[in-house]
């Protein structure tokens, strides 16, 4: 099965092959599936954004679509970044950048009041056009400092146990993601749909 993802992002894209690729699913980015543009994510909820996304491409292309909005959840900033989190450090800003304010605004936040935890809500919208949507979380705390070199966005700030998910491998990572989650939920209605 063919799936459009309502996204760019080279390593959403990536990431959400790896995932359901063991699920016989193939997932090309909607500029290779022929819609080139970008969508304005005006939602107030992950929910929101995941759907405004996918009906953009789906009216463009009618063939089925996923999109997912996720970002990063810090308790002791009442919640931010939130669905900012791509922004949140400015629109130009670098991953490096938001990583690097989210540290500077916990500075002397203890160690104990750093949880946070990664969103991710799925929209997919099968052939006949209905909606349907998985969330999937990762629980964890944010650390003191940037450690490891894979992932991206929020990765190397955000710990799982002892490692960062910028420390895992893809496959350490996509176990206990947030996209993982909500891709497993996914995953599963497809087997039990067919």
């Amino acid at each position: 099965m063919c799936v459009i993802l309502a996204s760019n992002n080279k390593n959403k894209l990536r990431e959400m092959a790896q995932i359901l690729m063991p699920f016989g699913m193939e997932v090309i980015s909607q500029r290779d599936a022929g819609a080139d543009f970008e969508v304005e994510e005006n939602g107030t909820t992950f929910r929101e954004n995941a759907e405004i996304k996918a009906m953009a491409v789906y009216e463009r292309l009618n063939m089925p679509v996923i999109a997912d909005d996720s970002g990063l959840v810090v308790d002791a900033l009442g919640g931010a970044p939130g669905v900012y989190s791509h922004r949140f450090a400015g629109e130009n800003a670098s991953d490096r950048d938001r990583s690097l304010k989210i540290l500077s605004e916990l500075e002397n936040v203890p160690d104990d009041k750093r949880s946070a935890r990664f969103i991710c809500e799925i929209c997919y919208i099968d052939e006949s056009g209905e909606k349907h949507f998985f969330t999937g979380s990762c629980e964890g705390f944010i650390g003191i400092e940037e450690r490891g070199e894979n992932g991206f966005g929020y990765d190397p700030i955000f710990c799982y146990g002892d490692k960062t998910l910028a420390e895992m491998t893809d496959d350490e990572k996509n176990k206990i993601s947030h996209r993982g989650n909500a891709l497993r939920l996914f995953s599963k209605y497809l087997k039990e749909k067919n």
